[in-house]
């Protein structure tokens, strides 16, 4: 079936059902930013795979709405089909709800699948709904009914413990101290949705999404019963063993729905509205007051990583700098003597990876993007669509991978031979962002969004922007996107331990795209007598910045001295780890930069 002829067929089910407009997501049950290809209905049903996105069928219309990231893929990717492409990001377009109620007269019916909706959503859209007099419906599964051939499989793998000399805490002390979050919060039971939390928790993994090691299923703790919902067919003995010492039962990945409906007593059940399905919070017994909270109480905690994860994750970022240095290595040499393509050299440095101590696969797919491809920001190239490389030119390459001891994600933007002076602007104003956030001091209590400007002075004083955030949390050996630590969240100060991505950007569509990324973990700087406790970003990334596109004259003296001082850095780190012509290359690259 074609894309017109999928959203025909849904709207014939609309017309059967009674409902005026029916939205689809790309979502699971666990609102989950990766998906299993089994839940990727919204790009089914409209052509558009990009990973943020929602789209609206109604009889005459249908409307995708997505943010900056992705304006350049969806035009293209939706071009022919029908569906509308609504740019979310920027100013004046009509907002998906609005949209919905100028489309839907009173009376109507809008209608989704309750499922793969999140609770907040879907209460602030049964809100609108009620003034606007028209029916909500969360028990639609519609395009469950359609997208009958050929779609994939759930997935089928089999659990697997993370071990504690990784994790650093034991599951009974991470029950412990939900439990310590729960009696503050006065809440008798408490549910988690989100898939990385649950693994978290239960110091688990798996393999049920291709870049995150993680396992399909729910938890739901009380004071004296923890319950994991998951297939216990792919959880082998050992495991239910060790869950089962530590006061966790394993019950029907499904049960949850009914679990919650027999909720015995008068009670209170917690949970994150972002990340519980509307489903669940429906089937609550009328007996269970909800409190809905703004953030997983398991998502606080594992934001802030121990000292046990961050040792692991530090050995990791070692390896992967290790990795990257022989991929830029090898670039360079192979850019004049062999025809490389986007594709060959995501084959080149996903090779070079694995042949690293506790690599376990990639942690997204790689970006690889050259010349004008580098500024669609989500860019993925495949074998049968990749651009050929040519000097002249940028190649923006953002790439991380999985090791048992951490996640990585770095972004570096890499001249091919000479590139115009326009372009050595940009790429020196993109350092010049990155280089005033890494370098950052900041008091105790101090947010992402107060620190966010840092990066994007630079670009507004040059009438530029971007339309992507400036960095996001990582997780251990768990999803590369991670809440709620990022430097857009106004509500969560920055502690000791989180780790997160700096990575401004400039995307000049046509021509290019420029950024670069460093993990960072925030540290304990000084203190003040008078002003209290100061922190400031210890880097964990380990590779060098390319320093032959810079215009020099446009840095400062206290930027040169931070990449001269963070060059230095990765020298004397990863130099051990090198054979000796690799050494050399790494020492030529880390060169100290004058001005």
């Amino acid at each position: 079936m074609t894309v017109k002829e999928r959203i025909a067929a849904l709207r014939d089910k609309m017309r059967a059902n009674g409902i005026d407009a029916y939205i689809v997501f790309d979502s699971d049950e666990h609102m989950s930013e990766y998906l299993p290809e089994y839940y990727r209905e919204r790009s089914w049903i409209s052509g558009f795979t990009g990973s943020a996105g929602t789209v609206v069928v109604t009889q005459q219309e249908a409307g995708l709405w997505t943010d900056g990231r992705y304006y350049l893929q969806a035009a293209s990717q939706l071009s022919g089909s029908g569906v509308t492409l609504f740019r979310a990001s920027d100013a004046g377009v009509i907002s998906l709800t609005d949209y919905l109620f100028k489309s839907v007269a009173s009376g109507g019916t809008i209608a989704l699948n309750g499922r793969v909706a999140s609770t907040a959503m879907v209460l602030e859209l049964r809100e609108k709904c009620a003034v606007n007099d028209i029916t909500l419906r969360t028990d639609l599964r519609l395009v469950d009914q359609l997208w009958t051939e050929d779609r994939p499989a759930l997935p089928s793998g089999m659990a697997f413990a993370y071990p504690e000399d990784y994790a650093g805490l034991s599951v009974r002390k991470k029950l412990q101290l939900v439990r310590e979050k729960m009696e503050k919060l006065r809440l008798d039971y408490y549910v988690v949705g989100a898939l990385d939390s649950l693994c978290w928790l239960y110091n688990l993994r798996g393999s049920d999404v291709d870049t995150s090691p993680l396992f399909t299923g729910f938890a739901m703790i009380c004071q004296d019963e923890a319950v994991l919902f998951g297939d216990r067919e792919r959880i082998p003995d050992s495991l239910a063993a060790s869950l089962a010492e530590a006061g966790v039962q394993i019950l029907p990945c499904d049960d949850i729905y009914s679990k919650v409906t027999a909720l015995p007593g008068r009670g209170r059940i917690g949970f994150s509205a972002r990340t519980v399905n509307a489903a669940i919070y429906d089937n609550l017994g009328e007996r269970v007051d909800r409190v809905l909270l703004e953030d997983d109480i398991v998502e606080h905690l594992k934001m802030v990583k121990n000292h046990v994860e961050l040792q692991h994750i530090r050995t990791a970022h070692k390896h992967d700098g290790v990795a990257m240095v022989r991929f830029l290595m090898w670039l360079e040499k192979a850019i004049k003597t062999s025809r490389l393509t986007e594709w060959s050299i995501c084959e080149k440095l996903y090779e070079l990876r694995s042949a690293q101590p506790e690599f376990r696969g990639l942690s997204f797919a790689t970006i690889a993007g050259y010349g004008a491809n580098g500024a669609i920001v989500h860019y993925a190239p495949s074998a049968d669509h990749c651009a050929e490389l040519r000097e002249g030119s940028f190649l923006l390459v953002d790439s991380g991978a999985q090791y048992l001891g951490g996640t990585t994600d770095i972004t570096r933007t890499i001249p091919l031979g000479e590139v115009p002076g326009s372009y050595r602007r940009d790429y020196t104003l993109v350092l010049q962002a990155f280089i005033r956030l890494h370098a950052a001091r900041f008091p105790e209590g101090c947010t992402g969004k107060s620190l966010d400007v840092l990066s994007r002075q630079v670009m507004w004083e040059n009438y530029l922007d971007y339309k992507h955030g400036t960095g996001h949390g990582v997780g251990c050996y768990l999803n590369d996107h991670e809440g709620p630590t990022n430097f857009a969240n106004a509500r969560v100060p920055m502690e000791e331990g989180m780790v997160i991505s700096i990575e401004p950007g400039i995307y000049r569509a046509g021509m290019l795209g420029v950024r670069t990324e460093n993990l960072v973990t925030v540290v304990r700087d000084k203190r003040s007598d008078e002003f209290g406790q100061f922190f400031r970003f210890e880097p964990l990334t380990l590779c060098p910045i390319n320093t032959q596109a810079i215009e020099t004259k446009m840095l400062s003296r206290s930027e040169v001295a931070w990449l001269n001082q963070y060059h230095s850095y990765v020298f004397e780190q990863l130099s051990p780890m090198l054979e000796p012509e690799e050494r050399k290359w790494l020492g030529a690259a880390t060169a100290p930069l004058h001005i």
